[in-house]
């Protein structure tokens, strides 16, 4: 999939976006040359924006709700996901990020096996949907947005930081036409919004070779 992406950056601009951290996508997409082997680079969701290899935007989840808040919020995110009973429970239930908060009730340093056996249980007991719709009414008042994605966890952040955001720095007076790529593209998944922007073309895809059978008909076909 590396060698293809850079194959497809000869033919047109390629971007990266994702809501983990710029330290994860790393160890995802090949290490430390990833924010120089891609046009534009995004890390949660864009509040942390590479164009060229160069830092172009860094936006901060607390100080924009308040670290007031953030403690309340947190506090009542542990307190639920203590009551939890799960097949495991691991490490790191909470994990702080720039623009966002991301909450695993299995724990991120679970194993690759425990982290299906966890997906495998969500999709029957809707663990993170019934969390995420009581963190929507008991937190209505902050502003928040939440958005399930990955196989583990679910994202919460401020309205309007999902990742339309990283389309602030595109330059939409050059490139006038947007492929979206996701997965996760149902609503409430984390590619919704973007998939379903009018500035986007969406495409919902189910692995790596699925993406690149997409991209060969669309840019390889001469």
């Amino acid at each position: 999939m590396k060698d293809f992406l850079q194959k497809l950056k000869q033919k047109v601009v390629v971007a990266v976006v994702g809501g983990s951290d710029l330290v994860k996508i790393k160890e995802q997409m090949g290490g430390e040359s990833l924010i120089t082997s891609y046009d534009y680079v995004f890390s949660e969701n864009g509040l942390v924006a590479y164009k060229n290899g160069v830092l172009v935007g860094k936006q901060s989840i607390s100080r924009y709700v308040g670290e007031d808040k953030l403690q309340v919020f947190i506090n009542y995110c542990l307190e639920y996901m203590s009551k939890l009973t799960l097949p495991v429970k691991r490490g790191t239930f909470i994990e702080f990020r720039n623009g966002l908060i991301n909450v695993c009730p299995v724990g991120r340093s679970c194993s690759q096996e425990e982290r299906i056996q966890f997906n495998e249980y969500d999709k029957v007991h809707k663990i993170r949907e019934t969390f995420v719709e009581d963190l929507r009414q008991r937190f209505a008042s902050y502003g928040l947005q939440f958005s399930i994605g990955g196989q583990i966890s679910f994202d919460v952040f401020p309205i309007g930081w999902d990742k339309t955001y990283c389309l602030n720095f595109v330059d939409l007076e050059t490139i006038k036409t947007l492929h979206f790529f996701g997965d996760k593209t149902y609503k409430g998944g984390n590619d919704h919004e973007i998939f379903a922007d009018s500035r986007t073309i969406g495409h919902t895809v189910n692995g790596p070779d699925d993406t690149m059978k997409l991209l060969k008909d669309l840019f390889f076909r001469n």
